[in-house]
């Protein structure tokens, strides 16, 4: 069973955004209003790092201007604030309600405060929130993926692939989203050799500090566990997982990236030689779907779970060197089927 690829998040999708100053603080992009301007569009709020993080946002803005596209409607993305409260990210999400956007997303889960403060206040707009499921409310969907999953393929891959029995886990910040990612690449490298050892890192305890936007701590993070002899070095950072593969890169060792299909980023091209795969996951995708719930009338709150059987995490496939290596190919087909199937229970927590 061959995987696919998923999200390929070109460079120029953020450059072509038009950039303004929000009232709220940061940038936004406004395309034009639909017709009878009952609906704006899609709009989303972007998570730490905002737009040009080449994994994260950038996947929900895929999936935002294709929905606009699609449906010949507007668009609006708004950046964050360094150190913002959860008042700003309400008072943000409040006005492109009141603007007449439709769905409203607040990509991450640090909006779970201010998407139930304010769905609550507009009951017949749909909100998003993208890796929260905290939030209860028929006119909000919780958009989740099983990380845990696509990252345990990614420790399969680091477990065959190193040389010196030794591979990295760059974290960005110390928070139970981030710990599915690490429980599932151990999970995946000792279930395919128990004799591989993993050298772990979270750059800050909370995401204000910078764990997901700062590409200098991962890069820092990455040289200190490459020194310890990590020749593959996965990093959930983020921005900051930008630094993780330059320091790969610089020492010519594996890097496996996150969220995105990285080795195919303009931003990342002359560090693609050493990006291994990435483990993706569909943001764009469920971005996308919830815009057009609406635009059909059937958009519905709850939660919304995508996984390794729905195609909503993989492992990506674009580079060739990482595809010819027949073993490697081998022990992900049958770690992949196992989980498909069941036999495989990948953890969520360390």
């Amino acid at each position: 069973m061959r995987r696919v690829s998923r999200i390929a998040v070109a460079g120029a999708a953020t450059a072509a955004l038009a950039v303004t100053v929000s009232a709220c603080g940061g940038t936004s992009s406004d395309a034009a209003a639909s017709k009878d301007d009952k609906n704006k569009g899609v709009a989303i709020a972007y998570d730490v790092g905002g737009a040009g993080d080449q994994s994260f946002n950038d996947a929900a803005t895929v999936g935002m201007k294709k929905a606009a596209e699609e449906f010949k409607t507007g668009e609006k993305a708004v950046e964050p604030v360094d150190g913002e409260s959860d008042a700003d990210k309400a008072q943000r999400l409040t006005q492109l309600a009141k603007q007449g956007y439709n769905p409203v997303i607040g990509v991450g889960y640090a909006y779970a405060p201010a998407i139930k403060e304010v769905s609550e206040k507009f009951p017949k707009t749909t909100f998003g929130i993208v890796d929260d499921e905290t939030v209860k409310a028929d006119n909000v969907s919780d958009l989740v993926f099983s990380e845990q999953e696509a990252s345990y393929l990614a420790g399969v891959a680091a477990a065959k692939t190193t040389k010196s029995k030794t591979v990295g886990f760059v974290g960005g910040v110390d928070v139970p989203l981030i710990h599915k990612f690490e429980a599932g690449f151990v999970q995946g490298v000792k279930d395919t050799n128990p004799k591989v050892k993993v050298v772990k890192q979270y750059l800050t305890e909370k995401a204000e500090d910078g764990g997901f936007s700062s590409p200098d701590k991962g890069k820092t993070a990455a040289q200190g566990q490459i020194e310890k002899g990590a020749d593959v070095v996965y990093h959930a950072a983020g921005l900051s997982g930008q630094g993780v593969i330059e320091a790969a890169a610089a020492k010519k060792v594996w890097a496996i990236g996150v969220d995105s299909d990285q080795y195919k980023q303009d931003a990342l091209a002359k560090y693609k030689k050493y990006i291994l795969t990435s483990a993706t996951k569909d943001v764009a995708g469920s971005v996308y779907n919830l815009a057009k719930a609406v635009e059909d009338g059937n958009a519905k709150g709850g939660v919304v779970r995508a996984d390794l059987k729905s195609g909503g995490v993989a492992l990506a496939e674009s580079n060739p060197e990482f595809m010819k290596m027949k073993d490697v190919q081998e022990a992900l087909k049958k770690a992949e089927e196992g989980i498909k199937g069941g036999k495989i229970k990948v953890k969520t927590a360390p």
